[in-house]
């Protein structure tokens, strides 16, 4: 029995660790959504715009990756 339980709590564990994938999602839509709409209005910063969104997108992503190996690491080591 306290092996079932052991499983369950590493598994909702791993499933909370990966509620920090959530800010950067929200946070990467809204800055594409932010990128396009400066595209739309100046196409001419089409490039520029373009190499910032998608440096602030890895920032923003390595949060995401860091809860996911969070979440493996409550999985498979602990």
């Amino acid at each position: 029995m306290t092996g079932d339980l052991s499983v369950g709590l590493k598994a909702l564990g791993a499933g909370l660790a990966m509620i920090g994938a959530l800010g950067p999602g929200i946070g990467i839509g809204l800055m594409v959504q932010g990128a396009m709409g400066a595209l739309g209005r100046n196409p001419e910063a089409a490039g520029q715009i373009q190499t910032n969104m998608i440096l602030g997108i890895v920032f923003a992503e390595a949060v995401a990756i860091y809860a996911l190996v969070v979440a493996l690491i409550i999985l498979f080591v602990l």
